[in-house]
């Protein structure tokens, strides 16, 4: 590693390792640097857990989706016994990918020589292999598949087999989503872009309520009182979490009146967790929206955008959902073009000569928590207690 990059990780861990009332941004240039990239890809995205969606992305058997980490493009699919599972996409002759998007099959059919596989994995037809070998064996192919776990209704994948479980990472999360329902919500929208910044500067943006009343003072900002705002006592490795309340006039983000599972303050309180690397989600007791990201090199992300709606919303709609949806899915989007105005502005100042670290608000507390993620992932345990013994 040369010495910028050395030196740009020096001033991550001194930004982890400061106080929130005495932290700054992490230093400009992490966010361009290709060997803080290649460093990421290796510490972080293919040893965490990453989101793909929703479970209610793919309902019926046969449904599927399409991710990648890194530069393993895979795709989930909900088998013909309901589990869902992920697999490697690309095909096991020939390299071909095999299937793109989403969509429903009930075999998976590579369109470059047409071997076939089940739900499950295993090649079920390899066409014109028994000229070659008479005994050719397709039970001896099956396409590699990663990790795959549901918690709350999402689906987490990961190439690390030794991960620790999602339940047990995110348990002390769990309360915090649990109250809400989140696996009955029934998934109305999702969609995918490519952004021009970097993966962090999204994460970052998305986590913290300073900007709402500026950025999004059109939109979701109106309604959202700053004094309400919480965090958690604690920081945690693998998550962190805000919440705030809505006030009256919100058009979204109070509980429907047929809503019997959330009581008192809980009906019009959101709680907004962040899933590191890059899951981010709102969470409200009438809607849920959320992001995954997937970084495209130090300038571009992969956003993946979903929406769901609590399922006595979805169900009083009746037959006005088809007009209210395209309403709310008008309205988000209205949102996002918000966030990447300034998420690809920040891009553009991070490289800036000029640039340096800016002071952090007590309402960025999660961007100071995102940092010491990153200098756990990026500088590792054992670096951080050899640099403070040095110091």
């Amino acid at each position: 590693m040369d010495r910028s990059a050395e030196s740009l990780l020096s001033g991550l861990h001194e930004v982890a390792r400061s106080p929130l009332e005495e932290a700054f941004t992490i230093p400009p240039a992490i966010y361009s640097s290709p060997e803080i990239h290649a460093l990421e890809a290796r510490r972080i995205f293919a040893t965490d857990w990453l989101c793909p969606g929703l479970a209610a992305d793919i309902p019926n058997p046969g449904d599927y989706i399409t991710y990648t980490i890194n530069d393993q493009p895979i795709f989930v699919i909900r088998g013909k016994d309901g589990g869902i599972r992920s697999f490697s996409n690309v095909c096991l002759h020939r390299m071909m990918t095999l299937v793109e998007g989403s969509g429903n099959c009930g075999r998976i059919t590579c369109p470059y020589h047409g071997w076939t596989y089940d739900t499950e994995g295993r090649v079920i037809g390899a066409g014109h292999m028994g000229h070659r070998d008479p005994e050719f064996d397709k039970k001896g192919y099956r396409l590699p598949e990663l990790r795959t776990e549901i918690w709350h209704g999402w689906i987490y994948v990961t190439l690390n087999q030794d991960a620790t479980p999602v339940s047990k990472l995110l348990a002390e999360l769990d309360p915090q989503v649990a109250r809400y329902g989140l696996g009955d919500y029934v998934s109305v929208a999702r969609q995918d872009h490519v952004w021009k910044t970097n993966w962090k500067l999204l994460t970052e943006n998305f986590m913290e309520g300073y900007h709402l009343p500026v950025a999004h003072k059109a939109t979701v900002g109106a309604w959202m009182p700053i004094d309400s705002v919480g965090f958690p006592e604690k920081v945690y490795d693998a998550f962190t979490w805000q919440t705030f309340t809505k006030e009256e006039n919100a058009k979204y983000g109070r509980a429907h009146p047929n809503n019997t599972r959330l009581e008192g303050e809980w009906r019009y309180t959101t709680v907004m967790p962040t899933v590191f690397p890059s899951h981010m989600y709102v969470l409200a007791p009438d809607h849920m929206w959320y992001l995954s990201l997937r970084p495209k090199g130090v300038d571009e992300v992969h956003v993946r955008f979903g929406l769901a709606l609590a399922p006595e919303v979805n169900e009083a709609l009746g037959d006005t959902r088809p007009q209210w949806l395209a309403g709310v899915i008008a309205f988000f989007d209205k949102v996002n073009a918000e966030d990447k105005f300034v998420v690809e502005g920040i891009a553009v100042g991070s490289r800036a000569p000029l640039a340096k670290p800016g002071p952090l608000s007590w309402l960025e507390r999660e961007v100071h928590d995102f940092a010491r993620y990153l200098d756990r992932r990026l500088n590792g345990p054992a670096t951080g207690l050899i640099r403070e013994a040095a110091e």
